[in-house]
């Protein structure tokens, strides 16, 4: 049987935000997390955000621009369904 945590622990998405407008996203929604959902920047960079919450749990989220779209990379243990409602709020990429 599949370990079905561990299969959540990075999730991946594509989206046509920038690198920055995403990491910016990203910093906003965890921030504003309530209780033991609410995350804080540790590290930063124009490539990667790390948050910590307030148990000690690290959020990674991780861009990369592409000629598709951004490609947003997320990993966490016990955030994975905070990750896929981040992820899932980002508008996708539109094809022409």
């Amino acid at each position: 049987m599949p370990n079905l945590q561990k299969d959540r622990t990075l999730q991946q998405a594509v989206t046509s935000l920038s690198a920055a407008q995403v990491l910016s996203a990203a910093k906003e929604f965890f921030g504003r997390g309530s209780g033991i959902y609410a995350a804080f920047i540790e590290q930063d960079g124009p490539s990667h955000v790390s948050l910590r919450g307030l148990g000690g749990e690290e959020v990674v989220i991780g861009v990369a621009a592409g000629d598709g779209g951004t490609s947003v990379n997320a990993s966490s243990y016990m955030f994975d369904q905070q990750i896929a409602m981040f992820l899932s709020s980002l508008p996708p990429v539109v094809s022409k």
